[in-house]
């Protein structure tokens, strides 16, 4: 008995695979399609056209390679050359060892010029300052013997009256020179500097009673009381005793109250 024949496997192909050309071109989907083979020359000519247009396409990569190529070659040329212009060639304006030896001598020179400056200045300013307080040293010592003859006179004229002997003359406080007070007045600027900051230099008219309650205090033969540093009516009670607390504080004056009334004694900067 003869097996009937399998039929082979075939892959679904598209429609225009699957029947005839003349079927294609007699399909009711194209009725007006030209007769037998016909209907290829307008297929082939939009073929040929898209060819040209991928011809044209590639023709311009191919320019556009060849442009980049010859730019490379050109650019690559260039930094050559450049680079051996630069190993070859001797610049004259280029810095050399002397040249940074030169910069580094400006560089002292200026810096010297401006510390002769400023040590210009600060000499200059003491001498001012010294100047001024040779200025006030004559006028309070022109005051103070004025005073004192003045009294001398007046005492004189009692005794002689009373007594027929003419009165002793009392001998003038020694006056501190320029240079103790210099060195009072640094004194003081060091332990002013170890204050609060409002009293030194935020409030001009606070670290000037500062100033002077710290040279009461520290001159005084033992020991000072509150009311003996108020001078009326800039340095009243209350800014003394502020400026008083302030330094115990700081523990650069003590305060004793161990006899009764409260005493203050010079201790200095610990």
């Amino acid at each position: 008995m003869q097996q009937p024949t399998q039929t082979p496997h075939r892959t679904p192909l598209r429609r225009v695979s699957q029947g005839s050309l003349f079927r294609l071109s007699r399909s009711n989907a194209y009725p007006d399609a030209p007769h037998g083979l016909g209907f290829l020359e307008p297929a082939m000519s939009e073929f040929l056209d898209e060819t040209e247009t991928l011809h044209a396409n590639l023709d311009g990569m191919r320019r556009l390679s060849d442009s980049l190529t010859t730019f490379n070659e050109s650019f690559a040329s260039w930094l050559y050359i450049m680079n051996m212009n630069a190993l070859t060639t001797d610049w004259g304006q280029a810095p050399t060892e002397a040249s940074f030896a030169l910069a580094k001598r400006r560089a002292e020179r200026d810096a010297v010029a401006a510390m002769e400056a400023l040590q210009s200045r600060n000499a200059a300013k003491a001498r001012e300052i010294q100047i001024a307080n040779s200025v006030a040293d004559k006028t309070t010592v022109t005051d103070s013997d004025m005073t004192f003859a003045g009294n001398t006179t007046t005492a004189a004229g009692t005794s002689t009256q009373k007594s027929g002997i003419p009165a002793k003359k009392k001998g003038v406080k020694p006056k501190l020179s320029a240079k103790e007070k210099k060195q009072r007045s640094a004194e003081i600027e060091k332990i002013v500097a170890c204050l609060p900051l409002e009293f030194r230099g935020s409030d001009p008219t606070l670290r000037k009673h500062m100033e002077t309650v710290i040279e009461g205090v520290m001159y005084a033969p033992d020991a000072v009381k509150l009311l003996d540093l108020v001078s009326a009516p800039d340095l009243n009670q209350a800014r003394v005793n502020k400026c008083l607390v302030t330094l115990v504080n700081r523990k650069v004056v003590q305060k004793d109250s161990s006899t009764g009334t409260v005493l203050y004694h010079w201790k200095g900067i610990p």
